[in-house]
């Protein structure tokens, strides 16, 4: 089973402006064929699953906490991109829905994605960059480990190449900030799966890492989650199970050279996270609705009730 908090893995700056083209260039971190959707839904099946777990427990405990990395990698992307089609932050919702016969949208036709704003009201989707949807023949789950093992590593390669890609197409610090935590914890998912590799076939993968050949010390986005040493953390997202993948990440291996030194590490739990940020209402897109005044009113009293 999953638990959730009610917190992003990373803080996440409020946009400079609304930027609806930048949060079309992050839904490709989001939908794309190396998206978040596709870590996730590759690991997630992978762990459901998974033959002999009791006899192969530190690779299963492996794939099994990076899926629960994955889950919060999607919820931050997602917000993300939310954030970039909503703006700089706001202090309140706006309750006027003003006279929507002025074609209050009519710079969305000209936008690259404006089904963002047409159907989701300005919100993230499991789409890519071109609108097209995540598709499912993604998900590879063979049922041999070292195939899996071996896609895993594929997978976060291309991730990596797809963030870089991204965000050299970015200026807005919020969707620079996402690619830069991800590159950090990309990188430490695809050393995971190479020294499980390394572990079962005696091929030593990491050599090929980075990939592509761009260390994370010429990212200024990556230097603070380097400097806390989370190029070194790999989390069990779970209070009590998962502990197994110290046999894999925590027996005397390093970090990747060109990152910070330092020994790997397995964290019991999760990272402190950041706040969600909140996004102002859309009256005219009749996000939450035309005059939203008396749901919130109804929000408030059930909100009270549950205290």
């Amino acid at each position: 089973m999953f638990m959730r908090v009610d917190k992003l893995q990373a803080e996440l700056p409020a946009p400079k402006r609304r930027d609806p083209n930048a949060a079309a260039a992050l839904q490709e971190l989001l939908g794309g064929k190396y998206g978040e959707m596709s870590t996730l839904g590759n690991y997630m099946f992978q762990s459901f699953n998974f033959r002999s777990k009791d006899k192969l427990k530190p690779f299963y405990s492996l794939v099994a906490s990076i899926t629960a990395e994955e889950l919060g990698h999607v919820e931050l992307v997602s917000n993300g991109v939310a954030m970039l089609n909503n703006g700089p932050d706001n202090d309140g919702d706006t309750t006027d829905g003003g006279d929507i016969s002025g074609a209050p949208f009519e710079d969305m036709k000209d936008i690259r994605l404006a089904a963002a704003f047409l159907s989701n009201g300005g919100g993230a989707a499991p789409i890519n960059s071109n609108g097209a949807s995540w598709n499912n023949d993604f998900i590879t789950s063979t049922g041999n480990v070292v195939v899996d093992l071996l896609h895993n590593f594929h997978l976060e390669c291309g991730a990596r190449l797809h963030k870089l890609r991204v965000y050299e197409t970015l200026s807005d610090p919020t969707g620079r900030e996402v690619c830069g935590y991800l590159l950090v914890r990309g990188s430490v998912h695809a050393h995971a799966y190479a020294l499980a590799l390394k572990q079962i076939t005696g091929v030593d993968l990491d050599k090929f890492l980075p990939t592509p050949n761009i260390n994370l010390d010429k990212i200024p986005e990556c230097q603070k989650y380097l400097q806390e040493g989370s190029h070194r953390r790999l989390y069990t997202w779970s209070p009590n199970d998962y502990r197994d993948i110290a046999g894999i990440w925590n027996s005397g291996e390093h970090a990747l050279p060109g990152d910070p030194p330092g020994e790997l590490e397995v964290v019991e739990g999760m990272p402190d996270g950041g706040k969600i940020h909140q996004l102002t209402g859309i009256p005219s897109a009749f996000a939450p609705d035309y005059a939203p005044e008396e749901m919130f009113e109804i929000a408030q009293k059930l909100t009270k009730k549950a205290r």
